[in-house]
């Protein structure tokens, strides 16, 4: 299943994405991996993430997940900002 998250930043975009790289592996391991992820072209301090989870037990995993959280926060994300999108059944890949 594809979700697409939305969220604002306080450190920008690279704090984000050297974040995400130091914890793919924690990411994989709770059933996700990342699609894409990318900041506004006019505001680093907004992103855009899509992520393939293997199901949505797997999805709560994550999102649940304290220490990946707390992580993300130190990074400058604004998890209160967050909306989620589970995107349709025929979404695909290439």
């Amino acid at each position: 299943m594809i979700v697409m998250l939305t969220q604002d930043l306080s450190k920008g975009f690279v704090s984000w994405k050297e974040m995400y790289f130091e914890n793919k592996d924690a990411l994989e391991a709770l059933g996700g991996k990342l699609i894409f992820a990318g900041p506004h072209k006019d505001d680093d301090n907004k992103m855009v993430v899509l992520i393939d989870f293997d199901s949505p037990e797997a999805m709560k995993a994550f999102a649940t997940d304290e220490e990946l959280k707390a992580k993300r926060v130190a990074a400058g994300a604004i998890l209160e900002s967050n909306v989620v999108t589970v995107m349709g059944d025929e979404s695909f890949t290439s």
